[in-house]
């Protein structure tokens, strides 16, 4: 990150914390969460009941990895009682430094553009907001989600995925892609948004992605297969020019995180899709082989994937995009896979101001699915 804008991040911050000013008018960004107050919270969720009103706010634990998260619950008066307004919402907000510097990359953005542009768009199950916003100079930021805790189940690592929850997955992506496939929104209302190889761009020039991607793979290799250990060398590289394929392939919107911790489960065995900070502009074939290649074990993914991509490219034609031949898809398949491994050997060393976002084991997990989908299919050589 340039100088220029970490020392005015920085100065922001230090400002924040000598003022410590509450939030309380409706264009306010608490920068922290202790600043919340009744008031503010009202402009909020009480937006269409004029006579409600928050009367206490409590704060849950907090919770921190990329974002920092933290569950608020809500007490109001009779009217807002009465008008069944909700009694948690769910925050992510950039209440650190580290979290601001490295979310100021490009995911503030993206998630604001998200829930305010994107989301109202798709008949998908993924969260609702009731505030998305961000300062564009000092980055503090709130995302204020429906709570959807005790409604659903959040998957991880250990979340057991059958071939019809992997096709549900495939039909939330193919219904994302496929409605903004080539469209002229692209180039208007969200011509804002990054697309993913400039982000990855972006992510190398200001937290050195390339050194934290080699340490990673470096420090994977007892779960990563010795045939592709043998060739780590070639692994930048060629996720270089896989990214840069975005620039290349026709463009639509994608999640960009997709990994399993970031899907959950409905009810109705429904599977829903989350945390879009990382949404761009992109090719659609990252999103599938980076959810293929890590909500299934490594057993499943080879007896489903070839069917889970075809059954994609079905619905994606149906929702909106275009068909794609096989084995042009397939060969992009394989492309992405170093791309999706390069998101998990980061994760698994981060670097300087960047945090750490997930717990060990399951960075090792996804890595070992993902380094062996890539050695499978011989994923270094699909850019020859």
């Amino acid at each position: 990150m340039n100088s220029e804008k970490t020392d005015r991040i920085k100065a922001a911050f230090a400002r924040d914390q000598q003022e410590d000013r509450p939030a309380v008018a409706p264009g306010d960004i608490p920068w922290r969460y202790e600043a919340i107050t009744p008031e503010w919270m009202t402009h909020i969720v009480c937006a269409d009941h004029p006579d409600a009103r928050v009367v206490a706010v409590r704060l849950d634990v907090p919770d921190s990895g990329t974002s920092n998260r933290r569950r608020i619950y809500l007490d109001y008066n009779e009217a807002g009682q009465a008008a069944g307004l909700p009694a948690s919402v769910f925050c992510k907000a950039t209440v650190d430094l580290r979290n601001r510097l490295l979310l100021s990359t490009s995911a503030l953005l993206s998630e604001t553009s998200f829930y305010n542009q994107i989301r109202p768009q798709l008949a998908i199950e993924a969260p609702q907001a009731y505030l998305a916003t961000y300062d564009p100079d000092s980055f503090a930021s709130i995302v204020m989600l429906k709570d959807l805790g005790g409604s659903v189940s959040f998957c991880n690592h250990h979340t057991q995925m059958t071939l019809e929850r992997v096709q549900d997955q495939m039909r939330v992506l193919a219904t994302l892609h496929g409605h903004f496939y080539r469209s002229s929104q692209l180039d208007r209302e969200l011509a804002h948004m990054f697309r993913y190889d400039d982000r990855f761009l972006a992510l190398d020039r200001d937290h050195d992605f390339k050194g934290m991607c080699e340490a990673g793979l470096r420090e994977a290799g007892d779960v990563a297969p010795a045939r592709l250990m043998a060739r780590q060398g070639e692994v930048w590289s060629a996720t270089m020019r896989a990214s840069a394929r975005h620039g290349e392939l026709p463009l639509t919107i994608t999640h960009g995180d997709v990994h399993l911790k970031n899907w959950y489960i409905t009810g109705d065995d429904r599977m829903g899709l989350s945390d879009w900070q990382v949404t761009s502009k992109g090719h659609w074939s990252r999103d599938v082989a980076y959810t293929i290649s890590t909500a299934l074990t490594v057993e499943q993914r080879r007896l489903w994937e070839k069917d889970l991509l075809a059954y994609y490219l079905e619905a994606f034609a149906a929702a909106g995009g275009e068909p794609v031949p096989f084995d042009d898809a397939w060969r992009n398949y394989r492309q992405q896979l170093l791309t999706t491994l390069a998101w998990w050997t980061m994760t698994l060393t981060p670097l300087g101001d960047v945090p750490d976002m997930q717990p060990r084991d399951i960075t090792l997990e996804f890595i070992h699915r993902i380094a062996t989908a890539m050695d499978d299919l011989d994923a270094l050589d699909s850019l020859d």
